[in-house]
């Protein structure tokens, strides 16, 4: 069975350049709304939900370390939504935005794609050894 790798997963590790890259060479020297609004969100679910299911597995609220399921994915999508989307609008000085919830499911969607696919892989290379 393969395991979640968490801080050395390969998308985590993508994503989060793709973030910096975003954030300090590209956002300051362009005036794209979608990098500037929407590019990050698309990044949450690969770059936020590795380091929460390590905590999560440190804590031993997490039983395992298979890659993260659907049922994972959604609810962390779900909660994270509601929290910066609904909740945090009230308490910071931000704006919710119903496209940055699509932009976190994209996210999440792509994401789920991405460990379901490379799980199965490794899942079939494991047997043909």
């Amino acid at each position: 069975m393969n395991q979640f790798r968490y801080w050395r997963d390969p998308l985590f590790l993508i994503c989060c350049a793709l973030y910096g890259l975003n954030r300090w060479a590209v956002k300051p020297w362009t005036s794209s709304p979608f990098l500037h609004n929407h590019f990050s969100d698309l990044l949450l679910i690969p770059c936020a939900l590795p380091p929460v299911l390590w905590i999560q597995r440190k804590l031993g609220t997490r039983n395992h370390d298979r890659p993260p399921g659907i049922g994972e994915i959604t609810f962390h999508v779900v909660v994270w939504s509601v929290l910066f989307e609904a909740i945090g609008p009230h308490i910071m000085r931000v704006t919710g935005d119903i496209r940055d919830i699509a932009a976190y499911a994209a996210g999440a969607v792509g994401s789920g794609a991405w460990w379901k696919y490379f799980s199965r892989q490794s899942s079939e290379s494991d047997r043909r050894l």
